[in-house]
Order: C-alpha cells, then sequence, then structure tokens
C-alpha cells in the first residue's frame, strides 16, 4: 500500500490546520491547492455579492488557477481532499484540481470544514465532476474528530 496523499485547499487557514493534523494521524504527503491569485479578507466576504468568492460561485463553469508545482498523483492510491464548504459545494479551485488531474484507479476521501453547512452536497458534487474515482464516504471534521476517522478509513 502506498503512502496516501491529502490535497487540501484552506483560504483561512482553518482546513490547512485541518490538513496537517490528518497528514500526521495517517503518516500522509501534504500538497497545498494553492490559487495562483491568493484570496484577501474582501475576496472572502460571502455577504457582498460582487466579492471574488461569490462572483466564482455563482459562475459554475469558474475555474480558479492553481499555481505551483502540480503534484505526481501517480505516487498515490489514496487521496483525502480537503476544502472548505462554500455554498453549501467545494470551492471552484478545487473543481480546477480535480479536472486538471487523471484520478481513475484512486480513492477519494474528501473531508471539509465548515461552520455550519454539511458535506452532502459537496460530496454529490465531487462525485460528478471526477466519476474515475472511487470515492469513500466524505467526513465534516470540527474539532480533533479528523485522525480517528482518518485511521479507521485507512483500515477499511
Amino acid at each position: 500500500m502506498s503512502k496516501p496523499l491529502v490535497a487540501y485547499f484552506s483560504a483561512s487557514g482553518v482546513t490547512e490546520r485541518a490538513a496537517k493534523e490528518l497528514a500526521r494521524a495517517v503518516d500522509a504527503d501534504l500538497y497545498e491547492i494553492r490559487p495562483a491569485q491568493p484570496y484577501t479578507a474582501a475576496d472572502l466576504d460571502w455577504r457582498d455579492e460582487k466579492s471574488r468568492s461569490t462572483l466564482e460561485m455563482q459562475d459554475s463553469a469558474c475555474r480558479p488557477e492553481i499555481s505551483g508545482t502540480p503534484v505526481d498523483l501517480t505516487r498515490y492510491d489514496t487521496i483525502f481532499l480537503g476544502f472548505p464548504i462554500w455554498w453549501y459545494v467545494e470551492p471552484r479551485i478545487v473543481d480546477t484540481f480535480l479536472e486538471g488531474h487523471d484520478f481513475t484507479g484512486k480513492t477519494l476521501i474528501p473531508f471539509a470544514t465548515s461552520g455550519g453547512s454539511g458535506i452532502g452536497r459537496a460530496e454529490e458534487s465531487l462525485r460528478a465532476r471526477c466519476p474515475a474515482a472511487s470515492w469513500k464516504p466524505g467526513r465534516l471534521l470540527r474539532g480533533s474528530d479528523g485522525p480517528q476517522w482518518a485511521r479507521r478509513i485507512l483500515e477499511d
């Protein structure tokens, strides 16, 4: 069995903390899905109809550019995919990541952070965008429940 990967997008640091804790707990490599144009606090103001995040989420075809070196997924069989919930689904940059790689034969396990929304609609969206992957049920992470959940997933 190959070492797992934790790939994540974090706009404010919350998902990043969960991803790092998860990676330590399951001895996984870590890859940050980093936007080419970083998000500012104003970009993330979901109450502003003209904020960048609001406009991106209103446009289902929007695919923000990812910066840095793409991850080599050939080294991984299992990928934990982390993100904050935006408008009940994954941020568009996560779609950019999914559509930019071949996940055939890979097991993907989503995890999300949220102030109030569940992960259900995001799971549906992810599966529709990446049907070649084998998907395991995702988890909305709060507090320190990430490591135990991830260990159980890998043991199955």
